[in-house]
């Protein structure tokens, strides 16, 4: 590609990443008000414990890849001239076999022409939910090595030098538009960091939660600009979550919460009833993804030892695999499992108003937003796979999951992207990483700094999860020998 259409693409990808795939969402209810002003609602909480199954509905997974790779649920973006004329040949995991007008754009971009007949490329769900890993595309893999830490408006006004036609202009000035409105409020401080739930909330507070009109003046109070960091869950898991969302949140109908992707563009309930149309194939054949394979050699002996202590130590809050399959969708209380609690705070205090709204909103008719005062323990499918961990991404390793002592404060990836198979580690299981003190921070150049995770920032923290400390490193060691049969 060449520098600015790669500086428009891979600005592109980080900048929809959140609202695409609402790691950490926050959802819904249904309130016939008609007032633009959301009302002063008290905040429902969920309590710590199971999370109840809600009825979803059918859909076709054939037809679900087919909308997710092909349908216009993101209707603005940048001309797709400007993407082709720069890019070249795709590179290896850049390429997804699909019909159409999008077949040479990148797996995160799909096709489609607005009513001016102008040609645009617009991001889909892949933007955070796939990713290349050892040159091949993984659909539903999270992208922990997606970068927000640009302004990502920078890009979309140097693409505004390339425009050719007052009907391109005018699809610019749109998308330009909303980019500008966001942009303040989804900067992270480290590459693979997803602000999630800061950008759904900069999306809310600019609409109507009736009508979904756009109002370029907030109507709400804008969240801050330092949102705290989400690790991307992968797709695999949904087949067995009744909640969606970290906090427990996401419950009812999840094929309504999760085209909430359109909420950047899509400005009228006619057109989301459109989108609804599809959005349970889109939910099918997410839940019928599977995780990948282990790649590399395991000692099956030492798996044998590591199913006995986790079943023993961790199947109450993670389920069972094998055989028997169990998986509890447990929320646990901050206070049992420890681990930063700022993703958490910001949706029970300052984030009430932003789920009252979506609440009130088409998105919540179906669905209901409870949020708990903890984390839900995550399904661990494919775990090999989703590192850096926690829900924040603050741990490297599965080894130091299981070990708290051992965490990094100060740490950088080693790998620029999950291509890189030397810089996995097979042993531990994650990327290798270099530990760092705040000195050698400061002698980083800037293009370097961005890839260090600093666990003593607000958001960043890496404390929590004890529950492997009582463990000796051998048995440390089964237990991960297991989980990458997962």
């Amino acid at each position: 590609m060449s520098s600015l259409t790669t500086l428009i693409a891979s600005s592109r990808h980080a900048r929809y990443c959140a609202v695409l795939c609402l790691s950490g969402l926050a959802a819904c209810g249904n309130d016939a008000s008609d007032s633009n002003a959301v009302a002063s609602h008290a905040l429902e909480v969920a309590e710590p414990g199971i999370i109840a199954a809600s009825p979803q509905r059918d859909g076709d997974p054939i037809r679900g890849r087919e909308a997710l790779l092909q349908e216009a649920y993101v209707e603005c973006g940048l001309p797709a001239r400007l993407f082709r004329e720069g890019q070249g040949v795709l590179p290896a995991g850049q390429q997804v076999a699909r019909d159409g007008a999008g077949r040479d754009l990148p797996y995160f971009l799909n096709s489609t022409v607005n009513d001016d007949g102008v040609e645009l490329a617009v991001n889909n769900c892949l933007t955070c939910h796939g990713a290349p890993l050892f040159g091949e595309l993984v659909i539903g893999l999270g992208n922990e090595f997606a970068d927000f830490t640009e302004d990502p408006s920078i890009a979309v006004e140097r693409a505004g030098l390339l425009l050719r036609s007052d009907e391109e202009i005018a699809a610019w000035e749109r998308y330009a538009d909303r980019i500008a409105a966001i942009a303040p409020h989804i900067q992270m401080q480290t590459v693979g960091s997803n602000p999630a739930n800061n950008l759904t909330f900069a999306l809310i507070a600019h609409r109507d939660p009736i009508t979904q009109a756009w109002s370029d003046t907030p109507l709400l109070s804008l969240p801050s600009t330092e949102p705290p960091p989400v690790s991307v869950p992968p797709w695999w898991r949904m087949k067995k979550k009744h909640a969606m969302f970290n906090l427990g949140e996401g419950r009812g109908d999840h094929a309504r919460l999760m085209m909430s992707a359109s909420m950047m563009c899509t400005d009228n309930r006619k057109d989301l009833a459109a989108i609804d149309e599809y959005a349970a194939d889109v939910r099918a054949f997410i839940t019928s993804l599977e995780a990948p394979e282990w790649p590399f050699d395991s000692d099956a002996d030492q798996a044998a030892i590591g199913q006995q202590l986790f079943d023993q130590n961790c199947s109450q809050c993670h389920g069972t695999y094998g055989e028997t399959v169990t998986y509890p969708n447990r929320l646990v209380d901050i206070d049992v499992v420890g681990t930063d609690a700022t993703l958490m705070e910001q949706a029970l205090t300052e984030g009430g108003p932003w789920i009252d709204w979506l609440n009130r909103s088409y998105y919540g008719e179906l669905s209901q937003a409870l949020p708990g005062r903890g984390y839900v323990a995550p399904p661990l499918d494919g775990i090999w796979a989703t590192g850096p961990y926690l829900h924040n991404g603050s741990v490297p390793t599965l080894l130091e999951v299981l070990d708290s002592g051992s965490r990094p404060e100060i740490w950088v990836s080693v790998a620029r992207d999950a291509n890189d198979k030397a810089g996995f580690d097979r042993s531990r299981v994650g990327w290798l990483y270099k530990s760092l003190d705040a000195g050698q921070v400061s002698e980083l150049e800037p293009g370097e700094q961005k890839y260090v995770y600093d666990t003593r920032k607000r958001g960043h923290g890496n404390a929590g999860h004890t529950f492997g400390d009582h463990l000796d490193d051998s048995q440390r060691l089964a237990v991960i020998e297991y989980l990458k049969t997962l």
